[in-house]
């Protein structure tokens, strides 16, 4: 009777192992999905910058504008690869459709914030409303203009902006030291395929143990 009760238990355990795996495979095939649209929508033909840029509905579009680059700029701590430990920076542009934040990209730590541009300029970029912030993202450290994440709505109200963020991609002109970091999906998570192979995993550890216990009951007399 014994060895009925744990072979039902033992089934039961496989099988919501095998359906967990089952379901984050599941989401693997629907996160897929999402980054190859993200992909499309980033590398889309640019278009002009909207007038009223909306994050549920432009997020992610490629856009062009022209504009100054205003002197103010506050520097976010980050690294790139290759290049270590550095500051993207984000300055105010003007625009026709108002003043934006503009992701300009990336210096090294020892560089110097480039100066602004005085006449106008021509970006291609994608717009972006970054999600990087949380509980434990400390907060801006505003004496030394050292922020720790891309909080559009309070980097907006720091530079006197719209909350619009245009990420440059195809830079049209000088900019120092500065070298773009342009939006791609590398920052959206994608750890389905990891779970799947340890729920997998899991299911594959329990039927063994479960035949061990089995097999080794089978050598003893029921009670």
């Amino acid at each position: 009777m014994r060895r009925i009760l744990f072979s039902l238990f033992a089934l039961a355990g496989l099988g919501l192992l095998l359906g967990l795996g089952t379901w984050q495979v599941q989401r693997l095939q629907w996160k897929q999905g999402i980054l190859a649209t993200i992909s499309d929508r980033i590398a889309a033909d640019p278009v002009p910058l909207p007038a009223q840029p909306v994050e549920a509905t432009d997020k992610y579009i490629p856009v062009t504008a022209t504009g100054t680059i205003a002197p103010e700029a506050l520097r976010v701590l980050t690294s790139r690869k290759g290049a270590g430990a550095g500051y993207r920076i984000i300055s105010p542009f003007e625009t026709s459709a108002g003043v934006i934040l503009l992701d300009r990209g990336f210096v090294p730590l020892t560089a110097e914030a480039p100066a602004g541009h005085a006449g106008p300029v021509t970006v291609t970029g994608n717009l972006h409303w970054p999600d990087e912030t949380d509980s434990y993202t400390p907060e801006p450290d505003l004496a030394d203009n050292i922020w720790f994440a891309r909080d559009v709505e309070r980097m907006a109200q720091a530079l006197d902006t719209r909350p619009v963020m245009v990420v440059l991609r195809d830079p049209t002109f000088d900019d120092g030291p500065v070298t773009p970091m342009p939006v791609d999906t590398a920052s959206i998570s994608n750890d389905h395929l990891q779970y799947a192979i340890t729920w997998f995993s899991l299911a594959l550890i329990w039927a063994v143990m479960s035949t061990y216990f089995l097999r080794r009951s089978r050598t003893k007399p029921e009670s």
